[in-house]
């Protein structure tokens, strides 16, 4: 997968201003890790069951997996969905 721009949702945005600062900067590098061919590993991308159309997808932002973002891809863009808590994630992506 190649991703070459990124698009956000008003949910994203929500989301990433009610982090706090500390976690905005990693949030920050896990985005721009996304334009990166691969991906990194660490990140641990992976595509979310029972999402066909559009299929959504979820990176790692900390290395303890703690919170996560969820994105959807359109061509080569990511639509940045969600990020928050791993729970919330897996329960609302």
């Amino acid at each position: 997968m190649k991703i070459t721009s990124l698009q956000r949702k008003a949910k994203f945005d929500k989301d990433f201003k009610a982090l706090p600062v500390d976690l905005q900067v990693p949030v920050k590098t896990a985005v721009a890790d996304l334009l990166k061919d691969p991906i990194p590993a660490s990140r641990r991308l992976h595509h979310l069951t029972g999402f066909k159309n559009p299929k959504v997808y979820t990176i790692d932002v900390l290395p303890n997996h703690a919170y996560k973002l969820s994105f959807e891809v359109d061509g080569e863009a990511a639509i940045l969905r969600r990020v928050t808590a791993h729970k919330t994630i897996d329960r609302n992506p």
